[in-house]
């Protein structure tokens, strides 16, 4: 630095970065100016003759570039997922005790199971029916788990009613394309489907709705990565709720999820109210109720 020069300070900042952006400014107009740095930071200087004309420069460098502020996080409306959570119990509960009871005279498992050539025959109702069924104890018990843990994420997010229509039509969704995807002798019963339709609308939801960030893309890929990570550990062998792991459901089930998640994300200016979620609870019973009742006639 020349010693005879009187320097001026005209831009100070602890980024080295935003000095030297405001350099480039000085240096367009050819204006001598140094950078220096101390302990509390980085400093922008020009000689003191020149000091005025650079801080003008510089006025109308932040003039036509504002800072941008990031935009507000989204907020979260959260909901009271236990309805949801009761119902789906419930539901187990009931069609587990009914099928082992064999009520009305019926074979509940021969009814309701998927069954690959009958599914493509048109019997599309057993898609719906075994997920309501469960080969045993150790069975029904892993996908009450996993279902209320996944489906309070869910319900939590989107409210009971319309959480839970959503995981029973995408886990549908995913048993028939599971169902044509496998050879047409594939059989299979479990709620698995729906648990991880649950985990697919939650992260699905999350990420296109960008909850956890507005900025940093590692915070906007966590949900993903996250949910990845949960199916690839209880879906896909090991810690799996079901005995013998169907993979073909999880991974679809978690797929039709997360593109109901991603569409739900424009729909739910529509879907909120109490009354919504009361009618789309009722609509979810009322469908296995249908879909059972096609599968005992």
């Amino acid at each position: 630095m020349d010693a005879d020069v009187d320097w001026r300070v005209v831009f100070e900042s602890v980024s080295p970065a935003a000095c030297n952006e405001h350099a480039l400014v000085l240096a367009a107009r050819a204006i001598p100016h140094r950078v220096v740095h101390d302990r509390a930071g980085f400093a922008l200087i020009v000689p003191a003759g020149q000091s005025i004309e650079a801080m003008r420069e510089l006025r109308l460098y932040a003039d036509e570039n504002p800072p941008t502020s990031a935009p507000p996080p989204r907020p979260i409306e959260w909901h009271a997922p236990m309805p949801g959570i009761l119902a789906y119990a419930a539901v187990l509960l009931l069609v587990a005790w009914l099928a082992t009871t064999g009520a009305f005279g019926a074979d509940w498992y021969a009814a309701g199971r998927i069954d690959g050539n009958l599914v493509r025959d048109g019997e599309w109702w057993r898609t719906l029916t075994a997920l309501t069924l469960h080969a045993n104890a150790p069975h029904l018990v892993g996908n009450l788990v996993f279902g209320g843990l996944f489906g309070l994420f869910a319900g939590r997010l989107l409210g009971p009613g319309v959480a839970w229509l959503a995981i029973v039509a995408c886990a549908a969704a995913a048993n028939a394309v599971n169902t044509y995807a496998l050879a047409s002798t594939h059989r299979a019963v479990g709620a698995s489907t729906a648990v991880f339709a649950a985990l697919g609308i939650t992260a699905g939801y999350v990420w296109h709705a960008r909850l956890m960030s507005q900025e940093r893309w590692a915070y906007r890929v966590g949900p993903i990565v996250g949910a990845i990570a949960l199916l690839a550990f209880t879906g896909l062998g090991g810690g799996a709720p079901d005995s013998n792991v169907d993979i073909g459901a999880h991974l679809f089930g978690f797929l039709c999820g997360f593109a109901g998640g991603i569409g739900l994300v424009h729909g739910m200016f529509a879907l909120r109210g109490t009354r919504v979620q009361v009618a789309c609870g009722a609509a979810t019973l009322a469908l296995v109720w249908v879909a059972w009742k096609f599968a005992l006639q």
